[in-house]
């Protein structure tokens, strides 16, 4: 038999060209999956330390907020302030059945309340509040459960909903004023409906 034709086919060199593509296809899924592990790494901290997501439970912030309306809220370093929308914590009444409860900061440590139901008033030291965000007319849906003068201790707060005619807030004694250890942070900005996105 011919040697000529017992040799093998050679096979094809990979160019130069080729090389580097692949090796540029290697450096780019790197380059993108450590981008996205340090992005989910930043997110888990972010989350953990600075700040969490809620979701509104209930009409108490009508027409702020709506049921099931997604909130960013940043809680690192976070003092309360007087007309903030906060999250207080799952366990901050036992009555309300073990949920995150949104609310609107009245007043703080070392102030007074007084809630005047004949004219729908809410008095802060003494001075009227000014208060376009409530859904409508405020009337007296605790009775004798009720508070109409409440002095804030230190390092507590006192809140109410938006919508005052259905709202578990301190208004019941039942809740009363609230400890800041139980604030989990001041709400800032919706996600969801899109609709709502945007600050507080």
């Amino acid at each position: 038999m011919d040697p000529k034709y017992d040799q093998q086919p050679l096979e094809p060199q990979q160019g130069p060209q080729e090389e580097k593509t692949v090796e540029k296809s290697s450096d780019d899924l790197f380059y993108w999956l450590n981008a996205l592990t340090t992005a989910l790494v930043v997110l888990v901290l972010v989350f953990t330390f600075c700040g969490r997501l809620t979701r509104v439970d209930g009409p108490s912030m009508d027409n702020t907020l709506q049921h099931n309306e997604l909130l960013l809220v940043w809680s690192l370093g976070y003092k309360p302030q007087q007309g903030d929308i906060v999250v207080l914590n799952k366990t901050t009444a036992t009555h309300l059945g073990g949920v995150a409860i949104v609310k609107r900061v009245i007043a703080v440590g070392g102030q007074t309340v007084d809630i005047d139901y004949s004219t729908g008033t809410v008095y802060v030291d003494g001075e009227p509040l000014d208060e376009p965000y409530i859904k409508e007319p405020m009337v007296d849906i605790y009775g004798s459960r009720g508070s109409t003068h409440i002095e804030v201790p230190e390092g507590s707060i006192f809140v109410m909903g938006d919508n005052r005619n259905d709202s578990d807030d301190s208004r019941d004694n039942l809740l009363g004023t609230i400890d800041e250890d139980y604030v989990l942070g001041k709400a800032f900005f919706s996600i969801f409906p899109f609709s709502k996105f945007g600050s507080l």
